[in-house]
């Protein structure tokens, strides 16, 4: 038996799209009981056997439910998030909406901090996977070749979230970090700024708003764009440094995009300690739009994301494939804004 194979946008999911234990031991051609045994105490098996179902569930990307038999067929009602991070303030709105919208119908989120560097995504997902949830919520869409191979033999509702891609996994809710980064550099073209720079996280979607950034400000004439990526998840304290390291490779820069409002405000907090004024001097721009942007002087200029309204559809996806109800658009884009303010 092969691996399932085929759009993953269609692919049923619970029920016909589950590898399961038999599967294993036909591949491994050995009984279910004897797989089963090699899975669960692999020392009561002989080492032909083991390495025969060890290669069956590699190939398949099989997870053996740790729930009880009897209740490995009903509904847990438990649906699982994975975040990079729950320090930062970025994502919690999503997850809120998330949380209140399942508990409207039942449902209950388990949640999992896989990190920036070093992501321990695919053990969270083996975790999560082995207890059966009724969907599993990510964040982003890059997941290695060994976690999509577990989440796509599992049958579990996926939905992918922060992030745009016409072939998601199974279902998507989110927005083009590109098109961010494009939109950004022409809104700053258009206020007459000259010299632009980044400041940006080093995790791969703040590496893709950059990207597009920089071609679109290359592409208006506005020659190189300065950068400097700092460790993700983004703080005060590096957008200060980073600024600092801007001005003294490029005194004449005078507009600034950072990939998170916290370092936009070590930024302006950089800026004003050494006197440079925003935006007369300095145009800022953050991304997120957190509680506090508003209530900066000045206000900080930043890019919306309604993370809310990604929590929502994110449930919504979930509770409607665990009902069993069809789920015809399966990719939803909520978009972005630029709120301006008064520091750009």
């Amino acid at each position: 038996m092969n691996p399932p194979s085929g759009n993953p946008t269609r692919r049923p999911r619970r029920g016909s799209g589950a590898v399961t234990l038999h599967d294993v031991a036909k591949l491994a051609g050995v009984a279910p009981i004897t797989a089963s045994r090699a899975l669960s105490k692999p020392s009561q098996v002989s080492p032909d056997v083991l390495r025969k179902v060890t290669e069956a569930v590699s190939r398949t990307g099989y997870v053996r439910n740790v729930l009880a038999g009897g209740l490995a067929s009903a509904r847990s009602r438990l649906v699982a998030a994975v975040v990079p991070t729950i320090s930062g303030p970025v994502f919690q709105q999503t997850v809120q909406a998330l949380t209140d919208a399942l508990a409207t119908e039942g449902y209950q989120l388990m949640l999992g901090q896989s990190g920036y560097v070093d992501s321990r995504e695919d053990a969270l997902l083996e975790a999560i996977v082995g207890r059966r949830p009724d969907g599993i919520v990510l964040t982003g869409i890059m997941h290695s070749a060994e976690g999509r191979k577990r989440l796509m033999a599992a049958g579990i509702p996926v939905v992918e979230t922060w992030d745009l891609t016409p072939t998601p996994l199974d279902m998507l809710v989110g927005f083009s970090h590109a098109e961010v980064g494009r939109a950004v550099a022409e809104f700053l073209r258009a206020k007459g700024c000259k010299s632009l720079a980044a400041v940006a996280g080093d995790d791969e979607r703040a590496t893709r708003r950059l990207a597009a950034f920089q071609e679109t400000a290359h592409a208006a004439g506005l020659g190189e764009v300065q950068i400097v990526r700092v460790p993700a998840p983004t703080t005060l304290k590096s957008g200060r440094v980073a600024l600092a390291e801007l001005l003294a490779r490029s005194p004449a820069v005078d507009a600034v995009f950072c990939s998170s409002d916290l370092l936009a405000l070590g930024v302006m907090t950089e800026a004003q300690s050494r006197g440079i004024a925003v935006p007369g001097r300095l145009a800022v721009v953050g991304f997120g739009d957190l509680e506090f942007s508003a209530d900066l002087h000045p206000a900080l200029t930043t890019v919306r994301i309604d993370g809310i309204a990604i929590g929502r559809q994110a449930a919504q996806f979930i509770v409607d494939r665990a009902e069993g109800r069809e789920v015809t658009q399966r990719v939803v884009d909520v978009g972005f804004s630029i709120v301006e303010r008064e520091s750009a």
